[in-house]
């Protein structure tokens, strides 16, 4: 699975990359935008049947050196990088491994925490939420779910998501970015894969939206929600990554002055 989606990953960024953006020079017209195969090649100082065979999934080994020099020609974000790199089963260097440890502490802080807060894990299960977060995610933290209700599964599958976010299409859009950059090193992990199939099939949004193969970190800003009982409300979002568990992760909404 994880050699399908180098490869997929590899061919739909290369295809996005102008020649000279990638500092190569270019005369003769071109029928389709991108990189060659063969440019991409020269770039990365590999052959171009490499590239080809490493585009078709084949079970081909990259080493780091490759990797960072297929990244500069890709132009990669950080979060594309780290992507790549966990595909090829390689170490980033500039990633620091998962911690391992409790996460009795990160669970027990959101009972002093006013504004809305909540963990996530791996598969952006929801383990734990204050009374603030239940009140404004209605139909998600609300206890209508089962346990370790999922926020994709909300935010793609709930009527009451797409009313309660503003701007839907374009957070759903980055939350499945954000999520793919997220779970990359876990992409056969068994709950993960189950998750995005059965995503893919109940949603044509998040199908369509997964096959982009867009990467992004999962960045803090501005978030507007509209709620039934008290209508248009703003956050600051903040996402906190916890030492002690490199798969947890702390969101916070600190509320802006209307």
């Amino acid at each position: 699975m994880k050699n399908y989606d180098l490869g997929k990953f590899i061919r739909t960024h290369r295809e996005r990359v102008r020649p000279e953006d990638a500092g190569l020079r270019t005369t003769a017209r071109r029928r389709t935008p991108g990189l060659r195969r063969e440019e991409l090649a020269q770039l990365c100082a590999v052959s171009p049947t490499w590239i080809t065979w490493l585009e078709q999934g084949r079970p081909v080994t990259a080493s780091i050196e490759t990797l960072a020099a297929m990244a500069d020609a890709l132009r990669l974000t950080g979060a594309e990088r780290q992507y790549l790199f966990t595909l090829a089963g390689k170490l980033d260097p500039a990633v620091a491994p998962d911690n391992i440890g409790g996460a009795e502490a990160i669970l027990n802080s959101l009972i002093h925490i006013n504004t809305p807060a909540y963990v996530l894990d791996r598969q952006w299960n929801a383990l734990s939420w204050n009374e603030a977060a239940q009140d404004l995610f209605a139909g998600w933290l609300d206890q209508e779910n089962a346990v370790a209700p999922n926020l994709l599964r909300y935010t793609f599958l709930s009527p009451r998501a797409r009313a309660l976010i503003c701007n839907w299409d374009h957070r759903a859009r980055r939350l499945v970015a954000e999520f793919r950059a997220d779970c990359g090193r876990h992409l056969d992990d068994t709950a993960v894969q189950p998750l995005i199939t059965d995503l893919c099939q109940s949603s044509k949004e998040f199908a369509a939206y997964w096959q982009d193969y867009d990467v992004t970190t999962r960045e803090g800003g501005m978030r507007q929600f509209q709620h039934p009982q008290r209508g248009l409300l703003a956050y600051e979002q903040t996402t906190f990554h916890a030492a002690v568990r490199g798969d947890l992760k702390l969101v916070m909404l600190l509320p802006l002055a209307s």
